[in-house]
C-alpha cells in the first residue's frame, strides 16, 4: 500500500475518531435532556422518545469509534475519548446551568493536557487492519 493511501486512511481514521466524540458527548447530553423531562404520565412517551433518540445518537458515536479503531492505535484512541469530558464539562455548563468551580476547571484542564501529552509524541499506527 502506497502512502497516499495510507495517509488517507488515517486521515479516515481520525476523521471517525473525532465523529466517535462528538456524537458521544452529543449523546450523553441528550440523555440527561431526557433524564431531566417530566416525569407525569403525559410525558413518559416523550421521554422514552427523547432517550431512545439520545442513545441513537450515542450509538453513532460508537458506531465511529470501531471505524476510528481500524486506523488509529487504541493506546492512542483512548486517552482521546477521555476529551468527552471537556465536552460534558462545557456542555453541561450552557445546557443545564452547571457550575464551573475553579476545582473542575483545573480537572478538566489537566485531562485535556495529559490527553496532549500522550497524543503529540505518537507516531502513526504502523500495524493497520484494511
Amino acid at each position: 500500500m502506497n502512502n497516499n493511501t495510507n495517509h488517507v486512511n488515517l486521515t479516515r481514521a481520525y476523521v471517525a475518531l473525532a465523529a466517535s466524540l462528538i456524537f458521544g458527548i452529543a449523546g450523553q447530553l441528550l440523555m440527561k435532556h431526557a433524564a431531566v423531562g417530566s416525569v407525569s404520565p403525559d410525558a413518559i412517551g416523550i421521554n422514552l422518545a427523547k432517550t431512545a433518540f439520545a442513545l441513537f445518537v450515542y450509538g453513532l458515536g460508537v458506531l465511529c469509534w470501531i471505524v476510528a479503531l481500524r486506523g488509529v492505535r487504541l493506546s492512542i484512541a483512548y486517552p482521546l475519548s477521555s476529551l468527552n469530558y471537556v465536552g460534558i464539562f462545557i456542555g453541561s455548563y450552557y445546557l443545564f446551568g452547571e457550575a464551573i468551580t475553579p476545582q473542575r476547571l483545573v480537572g478538566v484542564m489537566l485531562i485535556f493536557l495529559g490527553v496532549l501529552l500522550i497524543v503529540l509524541r505518537a507516531r502513526p499506527n504502523t500495524s493497520v487492519i484494511h
